[in-house]
């Protein structure tokens, strides 16, 4: 299902979404379902272990940030933004730490969509269950940028990964906060023309830096995106149109900036320091 037919869902675009993955099927429904709940289980738990804890990660470079942000004075009387980015980052460091969590939709941008959907509701005071559908509308503007473009930094750069994370994200809390279809598509196609190219830079290869604080970055980028989309505000390009462009500049990328860690912040002088350091 492409982006443009979730957007002109006469209803829910998750109901449109789950409709087309199962059909009439109730008992398929029922088990897509239960899958969500699973799934939101496991990133709840990743979050709560990623702020419980400040161990590192094997390579020492990550393991603190999560906790040191959400035991932090809220300086700036931003708590929905301080929760969001927090999240995103727990989940991430139990990343780097070889924990468990939910590729969403991979790895190294894990934290998005959990640090997002799950802190507006924890900041609104709104149950799990309230996430389950707007979770099936993430994984299919996932499934339709994928049909478009591979989501992997190696092929085309991190706004591949963040830049899908950042469009299932905000089309999940707009969805939360009572938006139509149309505003969820519009949500999304902003957050990811926002993040057309975004190169993948890890330092020594290891999905650390910048790929930890990048999700807490792209969480908020992804709340601010639903926003936007809520008051009316659209893309103008078409969000199909938006995936295509982003395909495209992920092919323009060179090998470098695609997952190597031969450019970017890799290969600062820092940088190439630490991945030496790490292959001795």
């Amino acid at each position: 299902m492409t982006l443009a037919e979730l957007a002109a869902a006469p209803g829910r675009a998750s109901e449109l979404a789950l409709a087309d993955e199962v059909g009439d099927d109730r008992s398929a429904r029922e088990r897509l379902l239960r899958t969500m709940r699973e799934r939101l289980r496991e990133m709840r738990a990743s979050i709560e272990r990623g702020l419980a804890t400040d161990a590192p990660s094997r390579t020492g470079m990550v393991g603190w940030n999560a906790k040191r942000l959400w035991k932090a004075d809220d300086v700036l009387g931003a708590a929905l933004l301080r929760r969001v980015q927090a999240y995103a980052m727990a989940v991430n460091e139990e990343n780097a730490r070889m924990g468990r969590i939910v590729a969403a939709p991979t790895a190294g941008s894990a934290g998005t969509l959990p640090g997002a959907l799950l802190g507006v509701a924890d900041h609104l005071g709104l149950d799990d269950d309230a996430l389950v559908m707007p979770l099936v509308l993430a994984a299919a503007v996932g499934d339709a940028i994928q049909a478009k473009m591979f989501i992997a930094g190696s092929t085309g750069g991190c706004q591949a990964e963040i830049g899908a994370s950042a469009a299932m994200a905000a089309a999940a809390v707009t969805e939360l906060l009572g938006g139509s279809a149309h505003a969820c598509v519009h949500a999304a196609t902003m957050a990811l023309m926002n993040t057309i190219g975004l190169v993948c830079d890890p330092v020594g290869g290891y999905v650390e830096v910048p790929c930890v604080s990048r999700n807490a970055f792209y969480s908020v980028h992804a709340v601010s995106s639903a926003q936007l989309a809520l008051a009316g505000l659209e893309s103008v390009i078409p969000p199909d149109e938006v995936v295509q462009a982003m395909a495209s500049v992920g092919r323009l990328l060179p090998p470098e900036l695609r997952e190597t860690g031969e450019g970017g912040i890799a290969a600062t002088e820092t940088g190439r320091r630490i991945a030496l350091k790490m292959a001795r």
